[in-house]
């Protein structure tokens, strides 16, 4: 999967704008999370279907950046998301964005966006959830 970032002037009803543009465009939103900082909104959304996401929003006068989503299952214990940041930054691999997707109580899946995917996809192996993706 792929994530998109829209880094934009914040505004209410923006939020409700893009996720009603993607509604009616039938692209579900697998993940998303939102800030505002400075005046500024930055959304990162995980979608299925980038290629129609990425051009949807775009039409819609939206401008975005995208990279690889990683998926990993941890144990939901503390401790965890340290150590795989850890191994992270032992290796330089910087951590562009985050995602919590779930939580169930025994496992947390999390959602990385990483400047080298295939180095942390070897790195985090044991922990991938889409091992071909």
């Amino acid at each position: 999967m792929k994530e998109i970032s829209i880094i934009t002037d914040d505004r209410v009803g923006l939020l409700a704008d893009i996720s009603y543009i993607l509604g009616k465009a039938k692209i579900n939103i697998e993940s998303i999370a939102a800030s505002a900082v400075g005046g500024k909104a930055v959304l990162s959304i995980v979608v299925r279907d980038y290629d129609r996401a990425k051009s949807v929003l775009e039409n819609n006068g939206f401008k975005i950046t995208a990279g690889n989503v990683i998926f990993v299952k941890l144990e939901d214990k503390p401790g965890m998301l340290a150590e795989i940041a850890k191994m992270l930054a032992d290796e330089g691999i910087n951590v562009e964005n985050l995602h919590l997707v779930s939580k169930d109580g025994k496992h947390t899946i999390v959602g990385l966006t990483v400047a080298n995917p295939k180095k942390t996809k070897g790195l985090l192996a044991n922990y991938l959830i889409e091992k071909d993706s």
